[in-house]
């Protein structure tokens, strides 16, 4: 059954006015009933969400897999590193074991003594003697700081000088470079013994070493010990110049610009006398003297 081309016609020009006429309504009942309106979209979600959560699924189990496998390869590499720092300390340890196991073999064989006990009380520069025919320093502790004759006066930097006058308040301090200043040293790399020898400069010379006894510049100068005036190791200088006999050590001590020295009682001022002794010969280079006369 064929239908007649003018209902056909009829029926295109009514279809467009109907639509439009039921998009109205579908607004205007939207509108006018919120609540049935929003029933009908939650009805119409909770039959999509189950199709909707099915298909996730999927999704999510592959997201978690690959989460799995990243954690396990981090887990793997924070393992593996554990393991790396763990034979590093294990390698420490053993270091540590042997060398105090060398520590105490070492002790045991040299039978170490404890140095005796050692204090100290710092004290500031008030007044500089220096000059032409002096090199001293007075400093503002005395005999009720503790200072005694004979003890050490250091800077950070090394030795300054020793305690020559002592008073109720203060000290003072008779330089290396000092006229009257006769310290026993050695060379620090040879253990060859030697007396620094003030002359009033600002370098002392280095007197009464043994014959045959190459020194050369930039070797570094130490206390000896001999006399038992100062105990052996002290920083004292370095040699500065080698001019035939004449061999010139700078000390490490910047004794032109002393503000603050420290007095250091190293238990050995009691074997000085309590008046100066006279100076010992001077000598003009190296001899095979004995360190006695510098004594």
């Amino acid at each position: 059954m064929r239908i007649s081309v003018p209902v056909k016609a009829a029926a295109q020009r009514l279809t467009l006015p109907f639509l439009i006429v039921v998009s109205i309504m579908l607004v205007v009942f939207g509108k006018t009933d919120a609540l049935l309106y929003d029933g009908l979209r939650g009805a119409l979600t909770d039959r999509i969400a189950p199709i909707l959560q099915a298909v996730s699924q999927p999704f999510a189990t592959v997201a978690g897999g690959f989460r799995a496998i990243s954690d396990a390869v981090k887990v793997n590499s924070e393992n593996a590193e554990l393991r790396e720092e763990n034979a590093r300390l294990l390698e420490w340890q053993e270091v540590a074991r042997r060398l105090a196991a060398e520590n105490a073999e070492l002790r045991e064989l040299v039978k170490l003594v404890p140095q005796n006990e050692v204090s100290s009380v710092s004290g500031r520069v008030i007044a500089d003697s220096g000059g032409a025919y002096a090199r001293n320093v007075l400093v503002n502790v005395g005999r009720t700081d503790g200072v005694q004759r004979g003890q050490a006066a250091m800077t950070g930097e090394g030795l300054v000088g020793r305690v020559a006058e002592v008073g109720a308040r203060t000290a003072r301090v008779l330089l290396l470079t000092d006229l009257n200043s006769h310290i026993p040293v050695e060379l620090e790399d040879t253990h060859e013994r030697a007396v620094l020898d003030g002359d009033n400069s600002e370098e002392p010379r280095l007197v009464y070493l043994p014959p045959k006894v190459e020194v050369h510049v930039g070797q570094r100068i130490v206390t000896g010990g001999a006399g038992g005036v100062f105990p052996p190791g002290l920083p004292v200088g370095v040699v500065s110049a080698v001019t035939g006999d004449l061999i010139r050590v700078e000390p490490y001590a910047e004794l032109q610009r002393l503000e603050l020295v420290r007095v250091v009682d190293f238990g050995l001022s009691g074997v000085l006398p309590q008046s100066l002794a006279p100076p010992p010969p001077r000598a003009t280079g190296r001899g095979s003297k004995s360190l006695d006369a510098a004594r």
